[in-house]
């Protein structure tokens, strides 16, 4: 028997033994080997085949017993769709109330206030929903929102055996997709007060520039270590890999 006809047949005894694992309670599924697993899953179509429904429904119950508190995506969307509405208005009082111009009290300090919190709003408000519509138009599902700390924004979390499913260029995209609308927020807030001369207060486009790069350093020196940007080369190494073993 060859090596890969002993890893494929192996594989299922393994993620039962995980399964068992995590319905007895343990969740630490890097010890338990999971994702070594899922690994290998990922580089073969057959694999991906046989064993996505159990690789998602072990990653599913070990997710479902380490965060108890969890919203339906429909209200995960609404709520931070009310939070770009909150931007919008936000932009809206900075340029009321920081275009001489227009026939409105003139107010640089609040209109200042106005394009820091629309940029507030819209890193959180963009990065999970353009994740969760990226991910939909390529055929991956999602089963809840979630807060992964008080700082970070909501977590959106896949559904595995669909994010399985599809390619892995498709799901780096996914994943650097919600990086990059955050990243766009402060920049677009710059953008929109530019276009309509808002006379905003030096320290507020001060701030815009501090967070517009600011998320870039971040993401330079944390996220491709442990966020979005770590699982957009991760998905792109199974890419390579693949097409590795395919020519």
């Amino acid at each position: 028997m060859e090596a890969g006809e002993t890893r494929r047949g192996g594989l299922g005894a393994e993620l039962d033994r995980i399964e068992a694992a995590v319905d007895a309670g343990d969740t630490g599924l890097a010890r338990l080997g999971f994702w070594r697993i899922v690994g290998l899953v990922k580089r073969d179509d057959e694999l991906i085949q046989r064993h996505a429904e159990q690789v998602g429904r072990i990653d599913a119950k070990a997710f479902r017993k380490v965060v108890p508190v969890r919203l339906p995506v429909w209200l995960g969307n609404l709520l931070l769709a009310l939070g770009l509405a909150v931007g919008l208005f936000a932009l809206s009082v900075a340029v009321w109330k920081g275009t001489p111009n227009l026939a409105f009290e003139y107010a640089p300090t609040l209109a200042g206030i106005g394009l820091v919190v629309a940029a507030g709003a819209w890193m959180v408000a963009f990065h999970s929903p353009t994740h969760w519509l990226v991910g939909r138009l390529v055929g991956i599902r999602f089963t809840d929102y979630f807060l992964k700390s008080p700082l970070a924004p909501p977590g959106l979390k896949t559904d595995y055996a669909s994010y399985l499913r599809v390619s892995p260029t498709a799901r780096a995209w996914m994943h650097a997709s919600g990086a990059l609308a955050t990243k766009v927020a402060p920049f677009l807030v710059l953008v929109l007060a530019s276009a309509y001369d808002v006379d905003a207060p030096g320290w507020a486009i001060v701030i815009l520039w501090v967070l517009a790069i600011g998320q870039i350093v971040t993401d330079v020196v944390f996220s491709t270590k442990r966020s979005d940007w770590k699982k957009v080369r991760r998905e792109l190494a199974v890419a390579r890999a693949r097409a590795g073993a395919a020519s």
